[in-house]
């Protein structure tokens, strides 16, 4: 006799809840984000700790994303990227004339009667400066050229001869050759810096060696 007192309560309480969700509506959870949604800041490939520059990572050759500094950020990549060229390319002769000069050939100061110096360093001093004028010359006569051939709107950074337009952008032997140009460039220009650190810290010509020493 106790069952009917108990189920009055129970079946009154019911009707209220079913009563109140009919003025409520159903509940709907908020849509949860796809993974792919989620915008996660991206981390350059060559130095993961740091976050990728915005303008890096659209296909340029040799392009991995490094950027410590952010230039790219403010600068124009196009102008970067001929500046990194130009340098390479300097640096990638100055690492052959150091080798050629450090074993005591000397064509061109022999020819016009300059003193030797110890070093490949002390050669760039014993230059007089009517010959750093004419290079001096020379360099800004490249970079107005330069400024010539930009007008042209098919023009890309560092291609002085115009190759580009007769090669096709997705040939793998010229994809190949120019990150080539564009690795030992990088490297020839740490090279030479640190050739010219030896010679004016510890006054050696080429990697300790005497002059005219292979």
């Amino acid at each position: 006799f106790f069952l009917p007192s108990i189920a009055s309560p129970i079946a009154m309480l019911s009707s209220l809840v079913v009563a109140s969700t009919a003025f409520t509506g159903p509940v709907t959870r908020a849509p949860v984000p796809a993974r792919s949604a989620v915008r996660m800041a991206e981390f350059s490939e060559s130095v993961p700790f740091l976050v990728k520059p915005s303008k890096l990572g659209k296909g340029m050759t040799g392009d991995v994303g490094f950027d410590p500094l952010y230039l790219s950020d403010i600068m124009d990549l196009k102008w970067l990227r001929e500046a990194e060229l130009k340098h390479g390319r300097v640096a990638m002769f100055a690492c052959l004339g150091w080798m050629t000069t450090s074993t005591g050939f000397h064509p061109l100061i022999d020819a016009l009667g300059i003193p030797a110096g110890a070093t490949p360093l002390e050669d760039a001093g014993n230059i007089p400066y009517q010959a750093w004028t004419q290079i001096a010359f020379f360099i800004g006569a490249a970079e107005v050229f330069t400024g010539y051939l930009k007008k042209n709107p098919s023009y890309k950074p560092g291609d002085l001869l115009g190759a580009s337009e007769y090669m096709d952008a997705d040939d793998k032997g010229w994809q190949r050759y120019q990150l080539a140009e564009l690795n030992n460039g990088r490297l020839a220009m740490f090279g030479i810096m640190g050739l010219i650190a030896e010679s004016a810290i510890f006054g050696h010509p080429l990697l300790g060696l005497k002059e005219g020493g292979f």
